[in-house]
């Protein structure tokens, strides 16, 4: 692990130290201003998604850009790789009303204790509610009953809308667009890609308004659907084929990006490539239309982008081509939405665990009344990628001046009205706990010091266990842990004369022997005493062979 990445992870957990909630800076509203529409539906209630874990925290880039002066659609914008920066702290800390918990790395389900099915989606606030929309595929149930292997079905359910005022318990309203609803004015097959959808409130038509990704003919086109009440029913207006200025005539993937003025927008890749990023205006007077598009980034290849604004920035963030596997988060930054934008970074803490194995999916940002906050809404394609459990991982950002920081969190809670947050009691310390976070095999996995061993298949979740061989050990060391009793435990099967460990964290180390057999079997060592901020833990083996995976240290 790299300094500056244990810097980062260093201060990320501080909030746990002190026991203090924590707020970012910076954001702004994912909605558009100027009048709302009627809301329809209930406040949110019960219960937040299920329980789970998964890795802390990494390093930080710096970001670029210099203050702009407008746009055109002229190319703005560079490709190059900034170089990483210091860490940002959690952010100050501030007395909260009610704090509400939100649980990665688990299948979230709705206030009535049904599955949430919401991919390649956008949240907009209308009032004092949240509305999440996202696509519901034909094989994210499948995966959701028995996360054993990946399907390859992605034929298109519904556009279902949930509605939250606490960001944790989500109440589905109901569908805003069914396949049916869609095939009554757009051609479809079992086969046609419906996606990347995101929403924006149009003050002047007194519209809510639905954009997103249709596979037409010959290719990708935009969508247009329009509601008099954010849950809709949604009616299809039409789809528009090209986009002005956009290599191969339009995006691969996008999100919708509602600034403050009122105005929205959609930030995308080019097809066929997808080396180009663009803001595309939509038109003013009804959003339904796609303006001619300004591009702000040439370079790499990029996808899963999304855009939010913090401290008077815009921040265009996007992943490596990985298709529905996880990635770095790269962002660019500008003070003005058409550029010129800066030098490309890695987002902060997401070089060590691929973005909490998700790809870049939504920003959601919370004007609390003591301090601003930006939500990181990672998608994690798992029923199409096999690469663990749970679809949507949310995390709060933070900044180190304009650097933005994700903090990779398995737990965590929200006071949606103060805008503050704090590390969850339950939060899993270890990172890539699963070796899910690299897309394939690879030594050392992302997180860990190996001294031997190796990526296998056949895990006891998702693609990835580690299999110890010979005299091997696999190995973190956790840093600023808050002082007290600890729980590490980790799931192992096989031959090997082997031995689960925690060391160097202030009082005895504590050891165990790994179980043997053929069937998947939890090691466990309670009470461990970290009295010094830090501990080491992992395994190792002597002779034969181990397969480890899903590891887990908690505070008791």
């Amino acid at each position: 692990m790299n300094p500056v990445s244990r810097h980062a992870r260093v201060l990320s957990l501080l909030c746990a130290v002190i026991g203090a909630a924590c707020s970012g800076t910076g954001g702004v509203t994912v909605s558009g201003t100027g009048g709302s529409p009627a809301t329809g539906g209930s406040p949110a209630t019960g219960g937040s998604p299920a329980t789970g874990g998964s890795p802390a925290t990494g390093g930080s880039p710096a970001t670029g850009g210099s203050p702009a002066t407008g746009g055109s659609s002229a190319t703005g914008g560079a490709g190059a790789m900034g170089a990483a920066g210091a860490a940002g702290s959690p952010g100050a800390a501030g007395s909260t009303g009610s704090m509400a918990v939100i649980r990665n790395d688990q299948f979230w389900k709705d206030t009535a204790g049904n599955p949430i099915y919401s991919q390649g989606g956008g949240v907009l606030k209308v009032g004092a509610k949240y509305y999440w929309y996202g696509v519901q595929y034909g094989g994210a149930a499948t995966y959701a009953a028995s996360p054993t292997s990946q399907n390859s079905d992605t034929s298109f359910v519904a556009i279902p809308v949930y509605s939250s005022t606490d960001l944790a318990s989500w109440k589905l309203e109901g569908n805003a667009l069914t396949y049916a609803s869609v095939a009554a004015k757009l051609t479809m097959t079992s086969s046609t890609w419906i996606g990347r959808v995101g929403a924006a409130y149009n003050a002047t038509s007194n519209k809510v308004v639905i954009v997103g990704q249709y596979e037409g003919t010959p290719d990708t086109q935009q969508f247009f659907a329009t509601s008099d009440t954010p849950v809709g029913p949604f009616t299809v207006d039409h789809a528009q084929p090209t986009i002005t200025n956009v290599a191969n005539g339009n995006c691969g993937d996008q999100a919708v990006f509602n600034d403050d003025d009122g105005q929205s927008y959609i930030v995308c890749s080019n097809l066929s490539g997808r080396s180009n990023i663009y803001v595309i205006p939509l038109r003013a007077a009804d959003f339904l239309e796609a303006q001619p598009a300004t591009r702000i980034y040439a370079g790499s290849g990029r996808e899963g982008n999304a855009m939010f604004k913090a401290g008077g920035r815009y921040y265009a963030c996007s992943s490596d081509l990985h298709g529905w596997n996880a990635s770095h988060t790269y962002c660019i930054s500008a003070t003005n939405i058409m550029g010129p934008y800066g030098a490309e970074v890695v987002m902060g803490n997401t070089d060590l665990d691929f973005s909490h194995v998700t790809q870049t999916g939504l920003f959601v940002t919370v004007k609390g009344t003591i301090q601003e906050l930006v939500i990181f809404g990672g998608d994690r394609w798992s029923d199409f990628a096999g690469n663990g459990v749970g679809y949507n991982q949310w995390m709060p950002l933070t900044f180190d001046g304009t650097t933005p920081v994700m903090q990779s969190l398995s737990e965590w809670s929200i006071d949606a009205a103060a805008g503050t947050w704090a590390v969850g009691p339950g939060n899993n310390f270890v990172l890539n706990p699963s070796f899910e976070a690299d897309r394939v095999a690879t030594n050392p996995p992302a997180g860990w010091t190996t001294t031997g061993g190796a990526d296998v298949t056949g895990a006891r979740s998702g693609n990835f266990a580690w299999q110890l061989s010979g005299a091997s050990t696999v190995d973190q060391k956790i840093a600023m842990l808050p002082n007290g009793a600890y729980t590490l435990s980790v799931w192992a099967k096989g031959t090997a004369s082997g031995t689960l460990y925690a060391k160097g964290c202030g009082g005895t180390d504590s050891m165990a022997a790994l179980p043997t057999g053929s069937s998947w079997t939890k090691a466990s060592l309670g009470s461990i005493a970290v009295t010094g901020g830090q501990c080491e833990i992992g395994a190792s083996a002597s002779s034969g062979t181990t397969t480890l995976d899903d590891f887990t240290f908690a505070k008791n």
